[in-house]
Formats: C-alpha cells, structure tokens, sequence
C-alpha cells in the first residue's frame, strides 16, 4: 500500500475523531489508528526493497559486463595464439587484441556508468519521497505538539 494512502488515512481519522469538550484533545478510534500505524511499518520497508532492488539490477549489470569484457577478453588471447606463427600476422593480432580490450573496458565502462545512473536515478527518487514523508510526519508531530504540550510544560504552568 502507497504510504502516502496511509498517512492520508491517518489524517482522515484524526479528522473523524469526536472533540472531547473543553479540552483539545480527541477521542481516537484505537483499533483503526493502531491498523494504520501496522500498515504503515509494512509500506516503508516496501520502499527500502525497491531501494535494493535497484542495487541489486545494477550490481547484476556489472557483473554481466565484467562476464563479457572477460569472454572478450579471452576471444582476444585465443585469436592472438592463432596467429603467432608469422611476424606480420602477430603484430596485427596484438594491434586487434589490444582494440578487442579497449572496446570491451569502455563498454563494462558504459554499462557500468548506465547501471550506476539507473540506481542513483531510482535512490534519488525514493529518498526525496522519504524526505516529503518525513516532512509531513514532522509536520504532524509539530501540530499535534502545539495542540496539546509536553506534561512538563502543563507542570511548569501550574
């Protein structure tokens, strides 16, 4: 479930409440509040999964280019044995080896600069949505603070 739906649900039941009068205080479903707060604890973790879901793609994509620049790799040597029997034939296999090689790091390099962007991308993403999350919980908490103080400062008044 979408956590802002939950924090949405939150608000609607404190808005719902019944005001207890003379007071600023409200009487709160227990039940409801107590099955959303539960729901809530699912959803955020639900959030930190997709997180290392995207770390792990990317670290499935690293791999794969580390799999093919090393059977390019050994494409390359294998090519380059085949032709040491003549001079003019070794030099043009090193020469190709040594371009098989290069191509294939700036390739892993490639994918490795789009795999690690595809998980910034997606963490950027979720951490501005946790911090818009945090924000409005601490919003919440700051309007519920001004609404009823701290026991001390009641204490301190009297």
């Amino acid at each position: 479930m979408d956590i802002l739906h939950l924090v949405d649900r939150l608000e609607e039941l404190f808005n719902e409440s019944r005001p207890i009068p003379l007071t600023h205080s409200v009487i709160v479903d227990e039940d409801k509040f107590l099955d959303i707060i539960d729901q809530m604890r699912i959803s955020i973790p639900e959030e930190v999964k997709k997180a290392q879901q995207v770390n792990a793609q990317k670290e499935r994509l690293l791999a794969q280019a580390q799999e093919e620049a090393n059977r390019t790799l050994q494409q390359a040597r294998e090519k380059a044995e085949q032709m040491v029997d003549k001079e003019s034939l070794v030099a043009e296999a090193q020469r190709r080896a040594a371009q098989i090689i290069d191509q294939a790091r700036a390739d892993a390099e490639d994918v490795r600069i789009g795999a690690d962007q595809y998980a910034l991308d997606g963490l950027a993403g979720i951490e501005t949505e946790l911090e818009r999350l945090l924000n409005q919980v601490r919003n919440g908490i700051q309007v519920l603070e001004q609404k009823h103080p701290p026991v001390e400062a009641k204490l301190e008044e009297k």
